[in-house]
């Protein structure tokens, strides 16, 4: 199973999906390996701790429903203006890079010129954040691989039980998209999405089935010829004998990733949709799944 990145609605559809499909009596929670991707990454780590039932109902209860109306457009505007500032970089850096090594070292060494410049503190903000979203800070006992990518070097790594490193941590290297990398171990590590696009699906060859979950659709800044792109990386593993199913947002909700894919007002619709994408398509994966 592939949970791909797509920042606060990403993982709020996730979630919303694997509920779906629960409610129909699909578990798909025992898979052979899970690959987490940024917020699928946060997706993966909780599920050790927690039913996807249970995180669900917290996803439909995101505090700023409850902000007056005012305050939450505000909040909603700060979040979208940080996402288009750093795509805009984002783009930028792309368009300056020869191939996918590339883009990860230069945006690796882009972090690591920013957090040498700041005052430090990022880290343990984000260490906190990310462990109070973890129902249980052990990894699980199930096969689960979390990416990220070395800001030293720009090459992919993988964390798993046998790494040598805290869930929390792995977790939080996973997700360092916002511009600062994570350290640990003095190495930093910057978010998995920029391994190979939000999904990372490459990492399930030499599975026979695989389910691909995909907030963001398979979309992506890089040019088709790096080969990255989520359709490339399931035409190679249905090249390689895999089956595979890819599941992401109905065109209706697409509006709620993106760039407003930070907006923390927009994660009960998006787990409401995510739930309504899962018992639609629930008899789909039943086919391949088994």
């Amino acid at each position: 199973m592939v949970l791909g990145g797509g920042g606060s609605t990403g993982h709020a559809w996730l979630i919303g999906v694997l509920t779906g499909f629960v409610e129909t009596g699909l578990d798909v929670s025992a898979a052979d390996l899970t690959i987490g991707t940024s917020a699928g990454a946060t997706a993966a780590a909780q599920l050790a701790g927690a039913t996807a039932t249970e995180l669900y109902g917290a996803a439909l209860a995101a505090p700023p429903a409850q902000a007056p109306s005012t305050a939450g457009r505000d909040q909603g505007r700060a979040a979208r203006g940080r996402v288009v500032d750093h795509l805009e970089r984002f783009r930028a850096l792309v368009a300056a890079s020869a191939d996918a090594a590339d883009m990860r070292r230069r945006m690796g060494a882009a972090a690591l010129e920013r957090v040498a410049a700041s005052d430090g503190s990022w880290q343990a903000r984000w260490r906190a954040t990310v462990a109070a979203r973890l129902p249980d800070a052990r990894w699980p006992q199930r096969p689960v691989v979390l990416t990220a990518v070395d800001a030293h070097s720009g090459e992919p790594v993988v964390f798993d039980r046998h790494s040598g490193v805290d869930l929390v941590d792995a977790v939080a290297a996973s997700t360092a998209g916002g511009g600062y990398p994570y350290e640990i171990g003095g190495r930093y590590y910057i978010d998995g999405g920029y391994r190979s696009n939000a999904e990372n699906a490459d990492l399930a060859a030499g599975f026979a089935r695989v389910l691909v979950l995909s907030p963001l659709g398979g979309r992506s800044l890089y040019p088709a010829e790096w080969g990255t792109r989520l359709t490339a990386q399931v035409d190679r593993l249905r090249a390689w004998g895999s089956r595979v199913v890819t599941i992401a947002p109905g065109a209706a909700s697409e509006h709620l990733f993106g760039a407003d894919a930070m907006d923390l007002s927009l994660r009960p619709a998006a787990a409401r949709a995510g739930y309504e994408d899962g018992r639609r398509q629930a008899e789909q994966i039943a086919d391949v799944w088994g």
